[in-house]
């Protein structure tokens, strides 16, 4: 009986959420892996501070090529949704050189799908150029409320840095790909309030191993992997207000 009640009184609070999420002012994707997935929550709380309605399909284990996969089998969204997305954010953070040239296609077209994880950069540029042509394309779907536009619907991409700054290999790619894309970045590395070029000097051991919930070893020095999950937790909180900072500055105003 207890547990019935509970249950009863939770549904009206999750009748109000579904109605936010339904009527929110904007809606974003998320796509990733376990940096991002929903058990983390920077970014459900980001979504609602920007009244968003959050589209969170990041997967544990997950790679670039994974996203770039679901794009090529249509599974990643649906075509309700990309006519409504304003935003599509891709925190896929795997230590790669992801800004790489080599083996890189005029046109997404080009590429032979699935991807297999031997090419980041490859993959990343067909998840970039395959959405900004979908979005173009939509000028010519009468379906579409883009359609008749002259540009179609606006491509707004977002890509993130790892959540602190030791994955120098990637979070020094990742600028090279926004600059070339002149894409936005979440700079959760340049944000997050330590560095691991100083220690934390209670425990003279690296800061972002007071955040984490496990540790990877980079170069011989261990630092935290993956950030404590939970929205009641102070890193995700942290994570979401920068998120939510460099969205601000993005976003279209309505």
């Amino acid at each position: 009986m207890k547990k019935l009640l509970t249950l009863l009184l939770a549904l009206p609070l999750a009748w109000g959420h579904a109605a936010a999420q339904e009527n929110a002012k904007y809606t974003i994707l998320l796509t990733g892996a376990s940096f991002a997935s929903p058990q983390n929550g920077w970014f459900e709380i980001g979504c609602r501070q920007l009244d968003a309605r959050a589209l969170n399909r990041a997967i544990g284990g997950e790679s670039i090529a994974d996203t770039a996969n679901r794009m090529a089998e249509g599974t990643l969204w649906n075509a309700g949704e990309l006519d409504e997305m304003d935003a599509l954010v891709i925190m896929q953070v795997h230590n790669r050189d992801v800004s790489a040239t080599g083996g890189l296609k005029e046109k997404y077209t080009d590429y032979t799908t699935p991807f297999d994880r031997s090419n980041y950069a490859a993959a990343f540029d067909y998840v970039i150029k395959r959405y900004q042509s979908e979005c173009y394309a939509l000028k010519d779907d009468p379906k579409s409320k883009y359609y008749g536009t002259k540009s179609g619907k606006p491509a707004v991409i977002v890509l993130c840095t790892d959540w602190h700054d030791a994955r120098t290999t990637y979070n020094a790619a990742i600028r090279r790909l926004t600059a070339r894309w002149g894409l936005p970045l979440v700079e959760f590395d340049r944000n997050i309030g330590f560095s691991k070029d100083t220690p934390n000097p209670a425990t003279g051991t690296q800061q972002s191993l007071l955040h984490a919930q496990d540790t990877q070893t980079i170069e011989g020095v261990a630092y935290g992997w993956h950030p404590q999950r939970g929205q009641d937790k102070y890193i995700q909180q942290r994570m979401a207000a920068i998120f939510t900072d460099t969205m601000r500055r993005i976003l279209p105003a309505k």
